[in-house]
């Protein structure tokens, strides 16, 4: 993964975005107020957060039944905003976003988390060093294929959403 991701590091440090985010294993990037119907975080404590912008991905090593090793989930709100910094976050280049999306939506990637992290002192956690985290390996086809594939997949996303509304 390192060589197509780059891992996001930048602090709010002038509290230019007030907007918190949480990554939930069931409804993906969502903003705090509206996932625990109230601000977990303060104007006093988000300038230590990481700004997380459109179409970052973020990992949350809160394990649970959906996500055992923690889910990796896309920004997709069209909108600049900061997550606590137990998340990471990272930034793709040349490679399709709904694709590579696609994939962290599998289990295939789980495996390379058991092997190589630990659920440590904090059974409600999962444990992996970034080092590690970025030797995750991700499975590239051409850029075609990979707009293919991603595309295929979102479309059936859209088709089930609409006969589940029916």
């Amino acid at each position: 993964m390192g060589e197509v991701a780059e891992k996001i590091s930048q602090k709010n440090l002038d509290r230019q975005y007030v907007e918190t985010f949480t990554n939930s294993a069931e409804f993906g990037i969502i903003s705090q107020r509206d996932f625990f119907e109230k601000n977990i975080s303060s104007l006093d404590n988000i300038s230590g957060y990481y700004i997380v912008s459109p179409d970052d991905f973020v990992y949350n090593p809160r394990i649970s039944n959906l996500a055992p090793v923690g889910p990796i989930k896309r920004n997709k709100l069209g909108r600049v905003g900061v997550m606590s910094p137990l998340y990471t976050i990272f930034r793709f280049s040349d490679i399709h976003l709904d694709f590579v999306e696609k994939y962290f939506d599998t289990t295939i990637w789980h495996r390379y988390m058991e092997l190589n992290g630990d659920s440590g002192a904090r059974s409600d956690r999962f444990a992996i060093k970034d080092s590690v985290f970025k030797g995750l390996p991700i499975p590239l086809p051409t850029l075609p294929e990979q707009e293919a594939i991603g595309s295929f997949f979102s479309d059936l996303d859209q088709l089930i959403t609409l006969h589940q509304r029916k």
